[in-house]
């Protein structure tokens, strides 16, 4: 990724997972004291590796998605009239790049809008980013559960999502999550996904769905430990 500019964004997009920075500084502050009482090694090697752990988490919700989508949306060689759907868009850091690449399609999110997932998380937060990057004309936004999407059968030509699945409980909602992606998806339709956890079962379960160019990769190693899984809806009878 060296040498890649990082697109400007004009929203505001909060931070994932707010709630990780927090204990993770905790911990460093509660490692800190330990080493400077006891002055043994071993803690002070806890501080250096969970400071490195919280500034690349930091960097990857802040700057690290928008370079990685930038690549991957860019990748894409969209038309521009697409039907693009982004699973728990949250404040709309991916669903609005997405949304910049169309012309006459339309770029739609769906979430449940838990601050939890996301700070400041909110319908009316990722509508100010729409009008913030110029493309509330293309964006529409729908409140929705990840696994009962409120959309017809293959209503989409593709959709996307970021670090948003993995926040559903137990692997049974995972998977219903991830049967419902395909099921908006139209024949020929191509879906990528970006988490933390569980990529593998995704990666299985598009597999066993039928599923076409199922694929697991890494991000980089800044990027960790996220993956990324990509599939394409077969077209009927092949």
């Amino acid at each position: 990724m060296a040498g890649r500019v990082t697109p400007r964004r004009r929203g505001s997009y909060g931070m994932d997972a707010p709630f990780a920075p927090a204990f993770l500084a905790g911990l460093v502050l509660f490692y800190l004291v330990l080493a400077i009482v006891t002055g043994r090694a071993m803690f002070w090697l806890a501080v250096l590796f969970i400071s490195a752990l919280e500034a690349l988490f930091i960097h990857t919700a802040l700057r690290g998605k928008f370079v990685v989508w930038a690549e991957l949306l860019a990748g894409l060689k969209l038309r521009g009239d697409e039907r693009i759907l982004d699973l728990g868009c949250g404040r709309g850091a991916v669903l609005l790049m997405a949304a910049q690449h169309l012309t006459t399609g339309r770029a739609v999110g769906v979430d449940l809008w838990r601050k939890v997932d996301q700070s400041g998380n909110s319908a009316e937060a990722t509508q100010r980013n729409a009008v913030a990057e110029g493309v509330a004309d293309r964006v529409e936004l729908h409140t929705g559960d990840l696994r009962a999407l409120p959309f017809e059968d293959n209503d989409f030509d593709v959709v996307l999502s970021n670090f948003a699945i993995h926040n559903i409980s137990g692997r049974a909602g995972r998977e219903k999550a991830i049967s419902e992606a395909v099921r908006v998806l139209r024949p020929g339709g191509r879906l990528l996904i970006v988490d933390v956890r569980a990529t593998q079962q995704f990666q299985a379960q598009l597999a066993r769905l039928g599923m076409h160019e199922v694929a697991r990769r890494g991000l980089g190693w800044w990027f960790q430990p996220a993956r990324l899984v990509t599939a394409r809806k077969p077209q009927p009878g092949r």
